[in-house]
């Protein structure tokens, strides 16, 4: 055994001496007292050899505690003082809404170009966007209408003609009492008929465009209005109705123009009919236009739950049909936000954050709603931090360190 190899200075272990002639006892009660005596000998050498032997468990150190940290927004930094930081200022303005919209003709100032002759299209002078002015030629169309109208218009003439002649024959005639006054009268109705019928031919001649001296089968559309074509439904050699037909072109005023915006139900309460509002629009981002809210459509959206607002806009002229624009409603009463500098905002996965010290050289990211800017170089904070708090000067210098 190996306890047999190792020596060690120990006290002495208290000698047991079995003497079966003085315990006088029987021959079987000895042999038991014997190896009672044996089986404790044996157990206390195997305890001297323990004796010495090392305990790995209580010589191991106690396990390392593990505390994780379940939010993933906080850091710790070695060297904080690397990273200065800002206290948020206290800024007042008025809350704002923004919302987006379409620029879209003003149905008021859309005329459509009528044609009151059918036909087949000759030439056409004009096309869809094309800038006009009143009277200017559009289209020229060959109508069979010209033929028809003219000769009643001819007819209309023989007619008055004759009823003027009878009736001067019959007026001569009762003034020298061959007839009576009931057949002058008669005359006379039969002459103002005429006249009016005369009267009618020509105005159908005038609206065909048709010269009552120099007749054409041809007939000149022109524009009832200075504007932008907006629609055109007619090519070249395309066939022509008259009236109650779609018509060939659409003529809109842009001078000035509606914006269309969508406006949630929960919002509503912030737009108010007759004020005005703020437009950017997407392409012109840094200029900003006045446009008072000209109505509040009564119905909702069903699925959107949104409701059709509409601005009336004067168009400087860069204003297109069918453009995104941002429309800002601002409330009567001003609110306390926060200022903070542009450069404490950090731009992450579609969001804003800032870090805000907690304690020592740890950091927590913070989730915000920022507003527009403000001279200085500061961002308006709309929520997610108040007025006193305190940032981190510049968040893209801090995330770079964590990334690395």
């Amino acid at each position: 055994m190996v306890c047999g190899l190792v020596w060690r200075a120990r006290p002495a272990l208290p000698a047991i001496v079995v003497d079966s002639a003085s315990l006088r006892l029987p021959g079987r009660a000895k042999a038991h007292v014997a190896t009672c005596a044996l089986v404790a000998l044996g157990l206390l050498f195997v305890v001297a050899c323990n004796e010495g032997k090392a305990d790995p468990k209580a010589e191991a150190p106690p396990p390392a505690k593990v505390e994780a940290d379940l939010d993933a927004n906080n850091f710790r930094v070695e060297h904080p003082d690397q990273f200065p930081l800002a206290t948020a200022a206290e800024y007042k303005d008025a809350p704002a809404l923004n919302v987006t919209g379409m620029v879209q003709p003003d149905i008021a100032r859309a005329v459509p170009v009528i044609s009151v002759a059918s036909g087949r299209v000759l030439e056409i002078k004009a096309r869809l966007g094309d800038q006009v002015k009143k009277g200017q030629l559009l289209m020229r169309v060959q109508s069979n209408d010209v033929s028809g109208a003219y000769q009643n218009y001819r007819k209309a003439v023989n007619d008055e003609l004759l009823a003027r002649l009878q009736l001067q024959r019959q007026q001569m005639l009762y003034d020298k009492g061959a007839v009576a006054k009931s057949v002058v009268e008669q005359a006379e109705d039969v002459e103002q008929d005429a006249q009016a019928g005369l009267d009618a031919a020509s105005e159908q001649l005038r609206l065909l465009g048709i010269d009552k001296e120099h007749p054409s089968g041809i007939v000149d559309i022109k524009a009832p209005i200075s504007g932008v074509i907006t629609d055109q439904q007619i090519t070249n050699a395309s066939g022509l109705q008259g009236l109650g037909a779609p018509n060939p072109f659409t003529i809109s005023d842009l001078s000035y123009v509606w914006i269309i915006c969508d406006v949630y139900e929960n919002d509503l309460d912030a737009v108010h009919a007759g004020e005005y509002a703020d437009i950017r629009l997407n392409a012109y981002p840094k200029q900003v236009f006045k446009g008072r809210i000209d109505n509040i459509l009564p119905v909702l959206d069903p699925n959107l739950r949104t409701a059709k607002v509409r601005l009336e806009v004067a168009n400087p002229g860069m204003m297109r049909v069918g453009m995104f624009v941002t429309a800002t409603f601002y409330g009567k009463q001003q609110e306390v936000r926060a200022t903070i500098p542009a450069t404490a905002i950090l731009h992450l996965h579609d969001r804003e954050w800032v870090y805000m010290p907690v304690s020592g050289d740890h950091f927590k990211r913070l989730e915000v709603v920022t507003g527009h800017m403000v001279p200085g170089g500061l961002q308006e904070v709309v929520s997610g931090i108040k007025p006193g708090d305190r940032v981190v000067s510049n968040a893209l210098v801090l995330q770079n360190t964590l990334e690395q």
